[in-house]
């Protein structure tokens, strides 16, 4: 009998029973997949982005597609944080996978808030923090494109919780290490990355954005390379467990962002393609690692030959 390869991986205190989650708002709050994969297979399922408040996001047209990726500007539509405990979770502590809820907020105090709020619910595993947000009380630049911005937001989020941390990085920076480094030393147990690059598409004929937002957050195959990159750089500059996402639709590009150094991965844009694409890329590692006589997947990560 063969023996099954060692899929497990840890990321700053989540025990993964395999490396591959769910990136948040790409699939929903986990029921709406519930019929088409079985949930207890996932490593992590991370929810759509929680505020404080229900929110209705932006405007339509909010979701165009792009060569080898897609743009989108839903505008963190969500539930809420109430309704999210009320309504969401009962479902999702049926399973044995891991959850971890996404927050975002305007203020630091609303990501204070959210966290303490998170901290008292059980079933849930983790808390990851979307600092790609516009801080209303900075003129609306993103707390993920300061250092210090961002450290303030994670160091609060960090006195509220005892779950472990994970920050979601933006990508629309000078130095990306910076950014990782400065949530490290705020108290971040891991960090993911990336977030959407800044992108647009213009309607020739109308000259209009096709985006009644204007601009979006592009995802997908396209933007792979630069996610690649900075996963690499970012594992080699911090002590914290990198988890790699952008544009990963196989086992193949998985395979990828664990061999530059993360130690675990999030599926995003492929969900939309092909609904069962989580199950398939752990099927494929598992291929691999047995192909290659690994015993354990953490064997693989970090071991980029340079």
């Amino acid at each position: 009998m063969t023996k099954h390869p060692d899929l497990t991986t840890d990321i700053g205190g989540i025990i993964l029973k395999n490396p591959v989650m769910t990136a948040s708002g790409t699939f929903g709050y986990g029921q709406e997949f519930a019929e088409l994969i079985d949930l207890n297979r996932l490593g992590a399922i991370i929810v759509k982005g929680l505020s404080l408040e229900p929110s209705k996001g932006n405007p339509p047209p909010r979701i165009v597609e792009t060569a080898c990726g897609m743009l989108n500007a839903i505008g963190l539509e969500n539930v809420g944080i109430d309704a999210f405990e009320r309504e969401k979770l009962p479902f999702l502590k049926k399973f044995s996978t891991a959850i971890i809820v996404n927050i975002y907020g305007k203020t630091v105090a609303e990501y204070a808030e959210l966290a303490a709020r998170i901290d008292e619910m059980d079933g849930v595993t983790g808390i990851e923090v979307n600092i790609s947000c516009p801080n209303v009380k900075a003129g609306g630049i993103a707390f993920g494109v300061i250092p210090q911005a961002a450290r303030e937001v994670v160091t609060e989020v960090r006195r509220k919780t005892g779950k472990p941390l994970m920050v979601k990085l933006s990508p629309n920076v000078t130095d990306i290490t910076d950014i990782a480094r400065s949530v490290e030393d705020a108290g971040a147990d891991s960090v993911s990355l990336i977030n959407t690059l800044t992108g647009m598409v213009i309607d020739i004929e109308t000259r209009r954005s096709k985006l009644a937002n204007i601009t979006g957050g592009l995802s997908g195959p396209a933007i792979k390379p630069v996610a690649l990159r900075m996963v690499w750089q970012v594992a080699k500059s911090v002590k914290i467990p990198v988890i790699g996402i952008g544009g990963i639709m196989t086992a193949s590009d998985a395979l990828e962002f664990l061999i530059a150094g993360a130690s675990a991965v999030q599926v995003g844009t492929a969900n939309f393609v092909n609904p069962r694409c989580t199950i398939e890329i752990i099927e494929g590692i598992e291929t691999f690692l047995t192909d290659k006589k690994i015993g354990s997947v953490r064997d693989i990560i970090g071991t980029l030959r340079v």
